[in-house]
Parts: C-alpha cells; structure tokens; sequence
C-alpha cells in the first residue's frame, strides 16, 4: 500500500493554501493516475479516482464531497479508475461551478451522471479549449488501441497550459507514432505518465496495457521533460509498476533529468523554466 501523507480535511486546507503564481504551480498525487493539480489559479482534478473497494491499494484520500474546491475536472477515458461515477456525481455536487472535461465520445456517458450540460466541456484529439486563462488540449492516447468512433478518440490525455507553464497527463496510453512530434510543441515543465506496462495475462482479463516503464522513461527524456512522474503502479495487484525502475532508468539514460516518487497526498511544488 502506498503511503499517505495526509488526507481529508487537512490534505484540501493544502491545496486551498498553495496559491501559486504564473512561475509556481503544485500537485498532489492521489494514488493511480489521480492528481490534483493547482496551475494558473484554477485547481484541477485528474482523472479522481475515489469509490472505496476493497480492492484498492492505496485508499481514497477525501471523499468526493470535500472537494468542494474544484475548478476543472478531467476523465481522461470511461475506466472505473479514471471515470469513476462516485467521484464525478460527488464532485459535481459539491462544486457546482466545477466543469468537466472528457472525450467527446464519453458525452453521454458524462451527461448521465447527472452534470448539467452547461458544466460539460467534451474535447477531441487536437482540440483546445480555454477556461479563465488556461488552455487545454486534447492528445489522442492508445489503449492498446485507439478505438477511434465517428465522434472521435474514446482516450485522451490532456495538455494544461498557461504563458508560463505546460503539464501533460497522458491518461491510458502506450507510445504510438507521432505522440513525441505532438507534444514537443510545449517546453514540458511536468509530465504524469504511467508504467505499469502490458502483458498477455492481464490483457485475457481485460486490463489494458500501457508503457513499460522504459518506454515512459524515453518519452520523457527525449522530450526534455523537467519533472518526470511515474503513475498508474500502485493501486492493484494484479496491476503494478515499478516506480523506482523508472527513476534508476532515467538516471542512467537522462542524467540530468528530474524525477518525483513520494507520498500520496505530499504537495510538490514545481516552477516555470527560467
């Protein structure tokens, strides 16, 4: 099980705390995929990941009706641990000016959870849209596949942006050709990526795969990333990742390169390039 820092009650006075400035931003990881990320004075939800099971590894940090503070809330694809109808219902209740990010595909998913249409932001692969200041673009991602639809790519991780600063949280993805040409548009300040890899067991029972932790370690270093951080190892068993692999990798191929392994809920504070 992963260990926590802090949670609840005193993990949101954190997050409401950090201010942050067009040279500062912070995260928080919640276990998995799940951030919260404080950038460009709006606080983000990546992918939040909240239902209780006994199956989870790491344990929900706060319930869905503590995040009242919420600005923008990513779901990068319709997967129980980043699509999680707990948390959007949760979420949506407690911060009803909170707006909800998703792939087009997944609209009528997103709209049956209850969330008013107004509050309902569906992007494509390609695709930017603007919210007080900052800019999010959709990245196509691969699931295995891309299971592109007539109304776009079912995966997508996002790019958030401001005039200072750039994060990519890839969702679900393997590499595919062309993903390092398209993100190396942005000089990447952090980079969440997961590395719990792919293999024919857990693909024969429906777990989709995602980059090793070599093939993460190579997106990252060659794009220049300043702040690389693995994700996606530690929430099932049957599921893992080996985090400090990514990091003795990275050092050895990238030496220059930074990376972050912590505490779930530990406030990482990072800045804009000089």
């Amino acid at each position: 099980m992963a260990e926590v820092a802090q949670t609840g009650i005193a993990l949101m006075a954190d997050v409401d705390a950090f201010q942050g400035d067009r040279e500062s931003a912070a995260f928080w990881w919640l276990g998995q995929h799940s951030f919260i990320l404080k950038l460009g004075g709006l606080t983000c939800y990546l992918d939040p990941y909240l239902q209780p099971s006994p199956a989870r590894q790491t344990p929900p940090l706060f319930t869905p009706a503590e995040a009242r503070n919420a600005d923008l809330v990513f779901c990068s694809h319709d997967h129980l641990d980043h699509l999680d109808d707990f948390a959007v219902r949760g979420i949506a209740a407690a911060a009803p000016e909170a707006k909800f990010v998703f792939p087009r595909p997944l609209l009528s998913r997103m709209a049956g959870l209850g969330v008013p249409p107004g509050r309902l932001l569906p992007l494509q692969d390609g695709e930017t849209l603007t919210c007080e200041g900052l800019c999010v673009t959709g990245v196509k991602a691969k699931h295995e596949f891309f299971d592109e639809t007539p109304e776009g790519f079912p995966y997508l991780g996002f790019v958030l942006e401001t005039d200072r600063m750039a994060c990519y949280h890839s969702g679900d993805t393997l590499i595919w050709e062309g993903l390092f040409s398209r993100l190396s548009r942005w000089t990447l300040d952090v980079a969440f990526l997961p590395i719990n890899g792919r293999d024919a067991p857990r693909y024969r029972v429906g777990c989709l795969g995602n980059m090793t932790f070599q093939e993460a370690v190579d997106l990252a270093g060659e794009l220049g990333v300043r702040l690389a951080v693995p994700t996606h190892y530690d929430m099932f068993a049957m599921n893992p990742g080996d985090p400090h692999a990514f990091v003795d990798y990275l050092d050895a191929k990238f030496p220059s390169a930074r990376a972050w392994v912590g505490r779930a809920g530990e406030r990482v504070t990072f800045t804009a390039a000089p």
